[in-house]
């Protein structure tokens, strides 16, 4: 029964947590947005002490529930190694501990923070691995299979679903959500939860707490038949059955070796304190007493603690008749973050790279970066759409705290850059056309049309930026009609201000 009741609660969590990089509508935002801001690292660089300390009192109390319920990442490795089991059952074996290995990542990954890249750190964070494998490679294919049908959905005339656009990230951001995926459930596959318990830093924070955890599975002795059945279906390799002995900080509580177990003889129950027992008992007595030989450990990890080329559904020709030449984005000196973000170092520091504000983005603004310091970690960029003043969702849905939740009201007065006019690029005068596209369609009222030549009566109009009314929206970039460079581009700000 506690296996059963697990699994469903892990699948709830895992289809709820996939959801939410899925949906376009944001439906499932306003009733499981919750299920993203639960999640360890997340909580952590958010500073939400409250979540955090429930997480840390959940596997105090029950061991590492997070890591076989909550953690999408883990659940995902859970339906690979049920895949494998397919192909072979009681196919694992106990295997020691990689402390080394396991405490050496963790010390890398918090090393990589305190060095201000955290898109670095987050290829290795579950939640945010699992995110980019869910966006990348997996929202795509839902939008498909919306497209669809909504496509037959017509032909009965109902519309009951709608077309949605189909969205590619990038190469590079593609490349990682595949290799991730492909290293995941490879290790997956073939030896269940070792990315778990030798990759991921919040496995081992919590595998260390789960040392000390009051509830856990136990083995009897009295009851043990030694036919090592419960070390073939232990997925994170942990049960030694020689030295009838649980490694608590790999075990998962996934419930697996109760049901495995015919004869009964392990079953979880709460931690008691070590007692003398007669002779025949004595090397279990001593198994049990090793089972917790880091305690010195604690103050450290307490300390450590703390595209495809493919373009889908996009329109190419104008009306059939000319090539739409693709806008590129500029060289900015300095990359824009999102309104809420405070400034580049504030987002370099909390965001995890999860990409749910690139999943919700209505307006495509946000994409992933390539650059190494940030990797992975979103950017803006004005080609295929602008940040509009009145969309606030990247702010609601961030669970780290790297984009914090803002009103439309801060946002329309949040300058997150400035406009910069490219003298060389503007049409009216490489064409000799009006335009004023930039002055029209500025929300703030920024830009101003004024004659190039003021004393030359048939002088053509050029932009004017005022820099202190413009709040960095991309409007004037996005809806410029020069091509491949807009005339008119938005510099980006270091920090924030408000005007």
């Amino acid at each position: 029964m506690l296996r059963k009741v697990r699994i469903a609660a892990a699948l709830f969590c895992f289809v709820g947590v996939t959801l939410l990089f899925l949906d376009f509508t944001g439906t499932v935002h306003a009733w499981l947005g919750w299920l993203a801001k639960i999640q360890f690292l997340p909580a952590f660089l958010a500073l939400q002490v409250g979540i955090v300390a429930a997480l840390v009192v959940l596997t105090l109390l029950f061991g590492r529930l997070y890591c076989s319920v909550i953690c999408p990442l883990g659940v995902m490795q859970d339906l690979f190694g049920r895949a494998g089991r397919r192909q072979r059952k009681n196919r694992y074996a106990y295997s020691p501990a990689l402390t080394w290995l396991r405490y050496g990542m963790l010390a890398l990954f918090v090393a990589v923070l305190v060095a201000n890249m955290a898109g670095l750190a987050a290829l290795v964070a579950p939640y945010s691995a699992y995110g980019r494998i869910a966006r990348n490679l997996l929202a795509p294919l839902y939008a498909w299979g919306n497209n669809l049908l909504a496509y037959f959905a017509e032909r009965v005339d109902s519309y009951a679903f709608y077309t949605t656009e189909v969205r590619w990230q990038g190469g590079v951001a593609f490349g990682v959500a595949v290799a991730t995926l492909v290293a995941v459930g490879t290790l997956a596959w073939r030896n269940g939860r070792t990315w778990c318990n030798t990759v991921c830093p919040v496995g081992t924070v919590l595998g260390f707490l789960s040392r000390f955890s009051l509830f856990r599975p136990v083995i009897d002795t009295s009851k043990c038949n030694g036919c090592k059945l419960c070390v073939r279906n232990c997925k994170a390799a942990c049960i030694d059955a020689a030295e009838h002995r649980i490694d608590y900080s790999r075990c998962v509580v996934c419930m697996d070796c109760i049901d495995t177990c015919h004869r009964g003889a392990i079953s979880y129950t709460p931690r008691r304190a070590p007692k003398p027992r007669s002779k025949p008992e004595t090397h279990s007595h001593a198994a049990t007493s090793a089972a917790d030989p880091s305690r010195r450990r604690f103050l450290g990890v307490l300390g450590l603690f703390a595209y495809t080329a493919v373009r889908a559904q996009e329109k190419k020709v104008d009306g059939g008749l000319a090539v739409i030449e693709q806008k590129r984005a500029p060289e900015r000196a300095t990359p824009l973050t999102p309104p809420g973000s405070f400034s580049a170092r504030h987002m370099a520091t909390h965001c995890t790279a999860c990409q749910l504000c690139v999943s919700v983005c209505p307006n495509r603004v946000l994409r992933p970066s390539g650059r190494l310091t940030s990797l992975m970690q979103p950017e803006m960029s004005y080609e295929r759409g602008y940040c509009r003043p009145e969309c606030t969702k990247c702010s609601e849905v961030c669970p780290a705290g790297a984009i914090r939740r803002i009103t439309v009201e801060e946002k329309s007065s949040t300058q997150i850059g400035h406009a910069v006019w490219v003298r060389d690029n503007c049409i009216p005068l490489t064409d000799g056309v009006d335009c004023g596209n930039c002055a029209r369609h500025c929300p703030a009222g920024a830009i101003q049309m004024v004659p190039a030549d003021p004393d030359a009566v048939d002088s053509p109009r050029i932009p004017v930026v005022n820099v202190e009314r413009c709040i960095g929206c991309g409007a004037c970039e996005h809806l410029c009609p020069a091509r491949p460079f807009s005339a008119i581009y938005v510099e980006g700000h270091e920090r924030h201000r408000t005007i």
